[in-house]
């Protein structure tokens, strides 16, 4: 288990659920929806029992908004999100919010991988309304393996998680599959999905690449750990490069 930092919250006041949201957006509207949700859906979310996490920006398509948020557990999130989307603010912003966007339904649930704390929850001051999106990257890399099968998810956590953390910086979090059912059917997420996902912020894009050339060229990593993850993966990774918006407390 990594050691806990005396500064760090509770381990368990940490979200316990996390969701990975992905929108496909409507041509050259992202800036509008960052806007809005900056306004508008941060604290009234937290205020109905979420913690929202970070925004970003998907370097790769200028028409994609990544964004995470979490959950005590999936009580308190059927209940955060019945009082948020039955609430007036919603019912007053949401229509705006939906008309930029395209689909919706590119959503992962996830937990934290065993022995990892996970996400940090929301700080008690986030950056201000209109604060400049702040310089650094963001990546975040999804394996997906076999539902059932577990071999994969434990190269991870037992193998590649270490060297990560001996080669570069820690990761944000490490988190996998939730497989509790959704019990909040208007929002809904991938199922029949058996994941892996990590995030890690840099400085910049160069130092994320730098660390991954240090990960291929680690011994353990190159003959035995990325080989076996290559084995029983079902498909290529999805690797995400974000860019934190302005509000992100993820940066």
């Amino acid at each position: 288990m990594p050691p806990t930092d005396p500064a760090d919250p509770d381990p368990a006041d940490r979200p316990a659920v996390i969701e990975l949201r992905q929108y496909t957006l409507r041509p050259r509207r992202r800036d509008e929806l960052i806007e809005l949700f900056e306004q508008e859906f941060i604290e009234t979310q937290e205020e109905a029992g979420m913690f929202v996490l970070g925004q970003f920006r998907d370097l790769d398509d200028p028409d994609r908004f990544v964004w995470l948020r979490g959950f005590r557990d999936m009580t308190a999130r059927h209940r955060a999100l019945a009082a948020f989307y039955d609430g007036p603010l919603w019912a007053e912003h949401g229509p705006h919010a939906n008309a930029t966007m395209l689909d919706s339904d590119d959503v992962l649930l996830l937990q934290p991988l065993p022995d990892e704390n996970g996400f940090a929850p929301s700080p008690p001051e986030r950056p201000r309304i209109g604060a400049p999106a702040p310089d650094r990257f963001v990546s975040a890399v999804v394996w997906s393996f076999p539902v059932g099968r577990h071999d994969g998810i434990a190269l991870i956590r037992d193998g590649l998680l270490p060297v990560l953390h001996t080669t570069g910086p820690a990761p944000l979090a490490a988190l996998t599959t939730e497989t509790a059912h959704n019990t909040f059917p208007r929002l809904p997420i991938r199922s029949g999905e058996n994941v892996a996902a990590v995030f890690t912020s840099y400085p910049d894009e160069s130092a994320c690449r730098q660390h991954l050339a240090d990960v291929r060229a680690h011994p353990l990593a190159r003959d035995e750990i990325l080989p076996g993850i290559e084995r029983e993966q079902t498909a290529a990774p999805q690797t995400l490069r974000l860019a934190p918006t302005g509000r992100s407390v993820l940066s």
